[in-house]
């Protein structure tokens, strides 16, 4: 067996809950901003922050919410989506994010299967939360913000804010063990499952950047990418906010809208998706800009082009790097350390990891080789909810994460993703899982087979295209597919491409070869 440590220097992980590291130096900073509100201009500093996030706690303590018991949040970013996520911690319970443009269909799915108590939704979404609990556990709605004109709920809700209590420190658990989040990831195949993520698992992500992610006093980012992705949850809002940076919150990117807060508020740090990097390279408006306050630029969730990343470097005047992770990793296991740019890589192995590139017959390959990348550290999940089918495929008993990422690790430590085993798609950063729109897409009457693969675009990423064949004797158009899928998931996993087919390649298991599909497209 041939395993790869990092080349960085291990770290210590503290045995304390996420909660107590995120706010390690809120008393310190009690009177520097920590969140800003990107839209408003309203601030919080850190002491206020560590004050709210101890009151919300204390509110749901006083309604018996703790250990055993889980809230969701479906928000875009907020400043009080910290104070949601980090006061149900700090109660003892339960976390799970879920993305605000969803179906009702898709927020059912994820509140039977993490089973919610509360539902706590943006003003805006209020109408879709309540549509999704029927059939849940969720017996309490609770919305941030104001509704929308016209809107009454068919059910009684109320503000968050009436679940601000006494405040209370951080209720007993055993931080190896409790799981305080689930966020939804797809694995490598299949509909979304909740990642078991452990205090500890969350700490030890955060402690494992430090030679990676080093800020200086006084800094400031903008979080534009979701906290309900692991991404911005973890390096965004956590991890931002343990190092004491203020994290200045977008509900959404809007070009326009980030490069006018970066300018006006010097911005020194900025976390994209490829999609976001491309219009730094490509777009004129940039330069109306002054952007001279950013330090670096990390680019992560989806692989980044070594071209673009050298080509939007060279305009704004800083670093642009990428990083590699996934949900299930907390998320991160290679980074690119300051001045260690290096063009296509992922960066290195981060401390306290160990990392195997290994082919399809399980022999582990040499430098410069290319095979599956399997991590191994105290970032790894728990394991995936109620699926012990779906972990045990997902993780060895020795502790290895099968990424089904294809990887090379160079001499000097670099890693670089080459091709992909899995069949997620990925669109603009986010997972989209074939099967799911496959089967949506066989409950049309018209529809006989299908298959859905990603098709590469520079913009996005990729684009899912489905390719359809149509049962005898009916006809089905393109607009009929997208419209028929539009119609029940969100935005990013809509069908953008559509192929009709007179048959679907399956090997004699039966299993999809996806592989034909993208050789003739």
């Amino acid at each position: 067996m041939t395993i790869h440590a990092s080349p960085l220097p291990d770290v210590e992980i503290p045995e304390v809950s996420v909660t107590d590291y995120v706010l390690r130096r809120a008393d310190d900073l009690a009177d520097t901003p920590a969140m800003i509100d990107g839209l408003s201009g309203e601030e919080w500093t850190f002491g206020e922050l560590r004050d709210k996030i101890r009151s919300f706690a204390g509110g749901l303590a006083a309604r018996g919410f703790g250990p055993g018991s889980t809230l969701a949040i479906m928000a875009p970013n907020l400043p009080f989506y910290a104070v949601v996520f980090h006061g149900v911690a700090t109660a003892g319970g339960t976390i799970t994010t879920v993305n605000p443009t969803y179906t009702a269909d898709e927020v059912r799915h994820q509140l039977q299967d993490a089973g919610a108590s509360i539902l706590v939704v943006v003003g805006a979404a209020v109408e879709v939360g309540i549509a999704a609990i029927e059939g849940t556990d969720v017996t309490e709605v609770f919305t941030i913000g104001d509704l929308p004109d016209g809107v009454e709920p068919s059910i009684e809700v109320a503000s968050a804010d009436t679940l601000m209590g006494d405040p209370i420190d951080q209720v007993a658990i055993d931080v190896a063990t409790h799981t305080v989040v689930l966020p939804y990831s797809s694995g490598t195949t299949g509909l979304p499952k909740g990642v078991m993520l452990s205090h500890r698992n969350l700490v030890a992500n955060l402690a494992q950047l430090e030679h990676v992610l080093v800020y200086d006093e006084d800094e400031l980012a903008l979080a534009v990418l979701p906290f309900f992705h692991i991404y911005g949850m973890q390096v965004l809002m956590n991890g931002l906010l343990a190092e004491g940076v203020g994290v200045i919150t977008l509900p959404r990117f809007d070009l326009g809208a980030a490069l006018e807060l970066i300018q006006s508020r010097k911005v020194t740090r900025l976390y994209a998706v490829p999609p976001m990097v491309l219009a730094l390279a490509k777009q004129p408006v940039i330069d109306n800009f002054d952007l001279s306050s950013l330090r670096s630029v990390v680019s992560g969730a989806a692989p980044l082009g070594a071209e673009v990343a050298l080509e939007a470097a060279e305009r704004i005047g800083c670093e642009v790097i990428q990083a590699y992770g996934m949900t299930e990793l907390s998320p991160v296991s290679h980074a690119t350390p300051p001045g260690g740019f290096k063009p296509g890589s992922s960066g290195l192995t981060v401390s306290n990891t160990e990392v195997r590139i290994v082919s399809e017959e399980g022999e582990d390959q040499p430098l410069n080789t290319e095979g599956e990348l399997w991590v191994r550290g105290p970032q790894v999940m728990q394991g995936y909810l109620n699926n012990a089918e779906a972990t045990s495929a997902m993780l060895t008993e020795e502790g290895w994460l099968r990424t089904g990422d294809v990887a090379v690790l160079d001499e000097d430590g670099h890693m670089f993703i080459v091709d992909r085993l899995k069949e997620l798609i990925k669109y603009k950063g986010f997972q989209v899982p074939p099967a799911e729109l496959e089967a949506m897409l066989l409950t049309h009457p018209d529809i006989g087979d299908c298959a859905v693969i990603g098709m590469p675009d520079e913009e996005a990423g990729e684009l899912p295209k489905a390719f359809v064949v149509c049962k005898p004797d009916t006809s089905v158009s393109e607009t009929d597919v997208i419209d028929f899928v539009a119609g029940q998931v969100a935005t990013y996993k809509q069908i953008r491409l559509v192929e009709f087919i007179d048959e679907v390649p399956k090997s004699a298991s039966g299993k999809i070869l996806r592989r034909f599909l993208r050789d003739r497209s």
